[in-house]
């Protein structure tokens, strides 16, 4: 799993033979997700019935499933961008911690019973339309929504799903009323537009600020004495080998080194090293330029001895404070799934017993990383550093997962489900129960639509917006979560994708090295999301209409 590997996992593989180096895996992916859909399909005609419209179910049913891939190859790709860019997981690894997890949420925490309109965004009583004009409403806003789903993964940018599938709603919703003369733009909930405009700058807002406060303190408290023990490296890196390079040298070769430019000492590995525990400034004038100037001025013996020193001080670091930091993530991503995803199960979790089961699994983490950082301390502190921080990733990218496929799931599976209730018995219903072969099936569309489509967003947020290694993805991860949990008690308009874009922006920030430019499309993406869909669905609608 972890370990040190170059940041080129984020990227697209160079392509070699028909499918590229992951041939068996495109074939593996291609493979599962057919026999789903076949599969899926199968099962949707035994359950509606044999009076239904075949031709309008495979229509809802590929709609759909469409939508599930396409929430997969942007919201699933935007949730995993920080550890893949990491370094953390590769592609591979990803895929199969998606596809445990993320089915997982989907399946045990999906939401037995589902809302025929997921949002209050649209005033449908009054509305008149039978059955029939209802379904082709929920269908048209899933492929339009999917629609503008897949054109901005396609240009990598990352863009809530939530947003995508109410547009659709509205512009399905609006345009039957205006057709039928039952209803128009008053059908719509501007309050509830009003507080999506809010989102859109207080998501990432509130994510920007957790994640520079965050991971500030973690580049201050906990790689500052890493990177220092790195910059006094004879070599710009820490390992045993550094002592023996030292005490190969002799003072002659030792005095040579104290006047080579800075520039020349800053290698290729040095600046890696750097990058890495992305604690030093190497720009010119930089902190970490200036400590390696420093460092050359040292005598050989000086230098050791401060190395030392720094060394002794970053493994301190680990052991005594990333434990109470874990034992906090652990504690947080624990009420963020049991606020973002087990309560879709309708648990009732006591205040009292919920707050005790939340400090033994704290006691236990802490326990437990305690146990991990002193076993590292074998490891040069580069590695310790960077194996410490890729484990604490995993386990965020995991509940991430978990708590994406209990609750962004229904996006896609919402509007189904009241399609295909609609198709089973031939009314409307305000609640209609999801099925698990629903839940399944859409679930390994999400992971589907994550390998085939969702690089380019992997690679924005893994590596376009700023340079992501363990420390900084954990943190932004952390961060996101924090914010995601604080809005669900309070009951802000946020949205977890905004929310995470901004946490990486923060981390970007922290390290003077933000790409503001690439956040200016993805900012436009984010407030034309809801009128682009709303205007596919608009005119999926109008077909669909006019066939049926």
């Amino acid at each position: 799993m972890p370990g040190i590997h170059s940041q080129t996992s984020a990227e697209t593989p160079v392509a070699t033979g028909l499918l590229g180096p992951d041939r068996t895996w495109h074939l593996g992916a291609g493979l599962m997700t057919v026999a789903t859909v076949v599969a899926f399909t199968i099962w949707s005609f035994l359950h509606a019935g044999r009076d239904v419209n075949a031709f309008l179910l495979i229509l809802a049913i590929a709609f759909g499933l469409f939508m599930a891939f396409n929430i997969g190859g942007n919201d699933v790709a935007n949730s995993f961008g920080t550890s893949v860019g990491a370094g953390t997981l590769t592609m591979k690894q990803a895929l199969v911690v998606a596809a445990v997890f993320e089915v997982s949420g989907a399946v045990i925490a999906g939401g037995s019973v589902t809302e025929t309109v997921r949002s209050g965004i649209v005033d449908l009583d009054g509305l008149t339309v039978d059955p029939l004009g209802f379904a082709l409403i929920m269908m048209s806003a899933l492929l339009g929504a999917a629609v503008w789903l897949l054109l901005a993964t396609r240009m990598g940018w990352p863009v809530s799903t939530t947003h995508a599938i109410i547009g659709g709603i509205v512009g399905a919703a609006v345009t039957t009323g205006l057709v039928t003369g039952t209803g128009g733009l008053a059908m719509v909930q501007w309050g509830e537009i009003g507080k999506i405009a809010v989102s859109w700058v207080l998501s990432p807002l509130l994510g920007g600020i957790a994640s520079f406060l965050l991971f500030g303190a973690i580049k201050r408290q906990i790689l500052a004495p890493a990177a220092r023990a790195i910059a006094l490296g004879s070599r710009g890196y820490d390992d045993a080998e550094d002592d023996e390079d030292d005490d190969e040298n002799d003072e002659s070769e030792d005095g040579e080194q104290h006047h080579m430019p800075v520039t020349e000492r800053m290698t290729e590995l040095q600046q890696s090293a750097f990058a890495e525990s992305a604690a030093l400034d190497l720009t010119p004038g930089g902190p970490g330029a200036e400590l390696v100037e420093s460092a050359a001025s040292l005598s050989k013996k000086e230098r050791k001895a401060a190395r030392k020193v720094e060394r002794r001080a970053a493994y301190h670091a680990l052991e005594k404070r990333v434990p109470p930091l874990a034992a906090a993530a652990a504690m947080l991503l624990s009420a963020m799934l049991v606020f973002k995803g087990l309560n879709n199960l309708g648990l009732q979790i006591p205040l009292a017993g919920g707050l005790l089961a939340l400090a033994m699994i704290a006691l236990g983490v802490w326990m437990a990383t305690t146990i991990f950082a002193r076993a590292l301390k074998k490891q040069t502190i580069s590695r310790a550093t960077f194996i410490m921080f890729s484990w604490m990733q995993v386990f965020t990218a995991c509940a991430f997962a978990f708590s994406h496929g209990a609750n962004d799931i229904a996006n896609a599976i919402g509007p189904f489900v009241a399609v295909l209730d609609v198709l089973r018995t031939g009314a409307i219903s305000s609640e209609a129960a999801v099925p698990t072969a629903a839940l399944v099936a859409f679930g390994i569309a999400l992971v589907s639509g994550l390998w085939f489509v969702g690089r380019k967003v992997i690679h924005t947020v893994g590596s376009g917006l700023t340079a992501m290694h363990p420390s900084s993805g954990f943190a932004a991860e952390l961060a996101a979560a924090t914010i995601v949990l604080l809005a669900s008690v309070l009951g802000l308009p946020v949205s977890s994708t905004h929310i995470l874009i901004g946490a990486v922006l923060g981390v970007g920030v922290v390290n003077h090295a933000a790409n503001w430019r690439l956040m200016r499309p993805i900012a436009l993406a984010w407030i034309i999301t809801l009128p682009a869909a709303a205007g596919i669905g608009a005119v999926v609608v109008l077909v669909l209409r006019a066939i049926f």
